[in-house]
C-alpha cells in the first residue's frame, strides 16, 4: 500500500519564488562535503541571483529618507470663505473626507546610508490618494531653493557632492559654484544656519516651494503657495549638537518617527496657504514665480485650510518607501502649474527619473497605485502585472478614439483654464533677480543665537576655499548685510592660520599616535 507523503509545505514553510519548498537553506550541494559546487544549484542561484539585484537604482537626489502613512482632511474654507471660491479640487472642498497620504521625508544631496545629521534641505514629499487620482506635492522643510532655472541644476547637484577623482565631499566645489550663482544667497543663509539641520523630521516645516495655481469652477485662477507647520513645533539643531547625536545614532530621524507612530504618538502638520492674484505684480522688487524668494506674511497672509496626521508606518522599507515614486507634475483637477521655471523643469526630471530608477509600470506598485480605479490603454513595459484593464474597456480596443468600442473621454469639471501667453522665445534671466534682497532680510531676522552658529558654520566651510573664492563670497555677503558680510570676514580673518596649523598637527599626529601591531 502507498504511503502518503508527509505535508512539507505549511503556512511558516520556507519557499523559493515558484512556491518550491526550500528544505535546506544553509548548505549548497557540492561534490562531497568540501568538493566542488554543481551547476544545477538552482535554490541558491536563484537566491544569489535575486540578491544581485534586489536593490534598484539609488535616486539621485533624495536617496536617504523614511517615510509614513496617514490622513488629510481639508477645513473648507481660505479666510472665512469657501475654499471653492479658489479651487474646484474635491481634495479640497470635501471636507467630510479623509484623504489618505503617503510622505516621504528625505535629505537632498547625500547617500542613502548618510547620517541624518547632515547639514542640507530636508525632503517633505506628499502624495495625496485623491478621489480625482493622485496629487503629489513635493517639497522642501525650507521654502526656497538654490537656484531659479533647472538647466543649472545637474552642475548645483554635482558642485554639492563629493570630488568625482577622490570621492571626498569639498566644500570649496559648492562654494566655487555658489560664488558664480548669487540667486543661490537666500538659501545659503537659511541651510548653514540651524534651519539645515532640524532636529528630527517631526520637527520641521513643509513647503511646496514653487508657486502653484489654484483653478476654480469658473476658470478662474490664483497663484498659491503651500507651508506646512507641524503641531509639534519646530526644533533645529546646531552643529555642535548635530555633531554629538551623529557620534551615537546616525539614523535617529528615522527611529524617532517610526517609534512615535509606533507608540501612538502621531505626528500632525496644518496646512497654510498664500494666495496671490496671477499675474506678473509690478509692484514687488522680485518675481513671485522666483523658488528663491518668500512672500512674507506681511503683504500674504497665511490662511489655514487642513489638516494632515501620520498614523501608520509601512510594514516594508523597500516595497512602500524606497519605491515610493513622486512627480511635481502630478496634479488634479482644480490644482495647476504656474511659470515657475524650477517647477516647469522638475515636472518633465521626475517622473522621467521614477521610470529609469523604478520601471516604466511605477504607478503599478501599491504605494504608487491611486486609490481609484485606473483605466487606460497605456500598456506593456517591463513587470507590467495589470489584471483588471476595467469593466468597461473592449480588450480588442487599445485606442482612442473609436467609433465601434473602446474608451471614451471625460468631460472636464469646470470650464478650462486658459492663461494667455505671448512674447518671444528667449533665453534670458528674469527681469527682477534682486538676489541679496531676501538673503539679508533673513539673516536679520534670525534669532542671535542662530546668527552666530551661520556665521561660524560659514567660516568653517569657507576656511578651505581658495582666497578667489572666500572674497566673491564676502563680497556677497556683504550685498546682502553689511554685519552679516563683516562678521564672516573676521571670522576667517581670525581662523585662517589657526585652521592650518591644526590640519597640519594632525597630519604628524597621525603616525606618532599610531599603535604598533603585529602582522597576522
Amino acid at each position: 500500500m502507498d504511503k502518503k507523503p508527509k505535508e512539507n509545505h505549511g503556512k511558516e514553510t520556507m519557499t523559493n519564488q515558484q512556491g518550491h519548498p526550500v528544505t535546506d537553506n544553509q548548505n549548497v550541494r557540492t561534490v562531497g562535503n568540501r568538493g566542488p559546487t554543481t551547476l544545477e544549484n538552482y535554490d541558491f542561484i536563484e537566491k544569489i541571483s535575486h540578491f544581485d539585484r534586489e536593490k534598484i537604482p539609488e535616486r539621485i537626489v533624495h536617496a536617504r529618507g523614511t517615510g509614513a502613512y496617514g490622513y488629510f482632511q481639508s477645513y473648507g474654507t481660505v479666510n472665512g470663505e469657501p475654499i471653492s471660491n479658489y479651487t474646484r479640487a474635491k481634495v479640497f472642498t470635501n471636507t467630510e473626507t479623509q484623504t489618505p497620504v503617503f510622505l516621504r521625508f528625505s535629505t537632498v544631496v547625500h547617500g542613502k546610508h548618510s547620517p541624518e545629521t547632515l547639514r542640507d534641505p530636508r525632503g517633505f514629499a506628499i502624495k495625496f490618494y485623491t478621489e480625482d487620482g493622485n496629487w503629489d506635492l513635493v517639497g522642501n522643510n525650507l521654502k526656497i531653493f538654490f537656484i531659479r532655472d533647472p538647466l543649472k541644476f545637474p552642475d548645483m547637484i554635482h558642485a554639492f557632492r563629493p570630488d568625482p577623482v577622490t570621492n571626498v565631499q569639498n566644500l570649496e566645489r559648492m562654494f566655487d559654484f555658489i560664488s558664480e550663482s548669487p540667486e543661490a544667497m537666500h538659501m545659503i543663509t537659511f541651510v548653514f544656519s540651524p534651519w539645515g539641520i532640524p532636529a528630527t523630521y517631526r520637527h520641521m516645516q513643509g513647503s511646496g516651494v514653487h508657486t502653484y495655481k489654484w483653478v476654480n469652477h469658473d476658470g478662474k485662477a490664483v497663484l498659491v503657495k503651500y507651508h506646512w507647520e507641524p503641531v509639534q513645533g519646530i526644533k533645529n539643531l546646531t552643529q555642535g549638537e548635530a555633531n554629538k547625536i551623529q557620534g551615537e545614532n546616525f539614523n535617529h530621524a528615522t527611529q524617532d518617527l517610526y517609534e512615535a507612530i509606533e507608540n501612538g504618538d502621531y505626528p500632525e502638520w496644518e496646512l497654510y496657504v498664500q494666495i496671490m492674484e496671477d499675474g506678473e505684480h509690478p509692484e514687488l522688487d522680485f518675481d513671485p514665480l522666483d523658488a528663491t524668494k518668500l512672500w512674507y506674511k506681511d503683504d500674504y497672509p497665511w490662511h489655514k485650510v487642513g489638516k494632515l496626521v501620520l498614523n501608520r508606518n509601512p510594514e516594508n522599507f523597500h516595497a512602500e518607501v524606497e519605491q515610493s515614486a513622486f512627480g511635481t507634475g502630478v496634479l488634479v483637477d482644480g490644482l495647476d502649474f504656474s511659470d515657475d521655471k524650477m517647477l516647469q523643469g522638475r515636472t518633465y526630471s521626475y517622473s522621467d527619473t521614477q521610470r529609469y530608477r523604478v520601471g516604466a509600470n511605477y504607478l503599478q506598485l501599491p504605494v504608487n497605485k491611486p486609490h481609484k480605479n485606473v483605466v487606460t490603454n497605456q500598456t506593456g513595459g517591463m513587470m507590467d502585472f495589470r489584471q483588471d484593464y476595467g469593466d468597461f474597456k473592449n480588450p480588442h480596443v487599445d485606442y482612442e478614439p473609436s467609433t465601434i468600442a473602446g474608451l471614451k473621454e471625460a468631460k472636464n469639471a469646470g470650464v478650462e483654464h486658459e492663461p494667455h501667453v505671448e512674447g518671444r522665445l528667449q533665453r534670458q534671466a528674469i527681469s527682477r533677480e534682486n538676489n541679496f534682497g531676501q538673503a539679508g532680510e533673513t539673516y536679520r531676522r534670525l534669532n542671535d543665537w542662530e546668527k552666530d552658529d551661520l556665521i561660524n558654520n560659514l567660516v568653517s566651510a569657507l576656511l578651505g576655499c581658495h582666497k578667489d573664492i572666500q572674497d566673491k563670497m564676502l563680497d556677497m555677503f556683504y550685498k546682502c548685510d553689511k554685519e552679516y558680510g563683516a562678521r564672516v570676514e573676521k571670522g576667517l580673518k581670525s581662523e585662517v592660520e589657526s585652521k592650518e596649523e591644526m590640519m597640519e598637527d594632525a597630519m604628524h599626529d597621525a603616525e606618532e599616535m599610531g599603535h604598533p601591531s603585529d602582522p597576522y
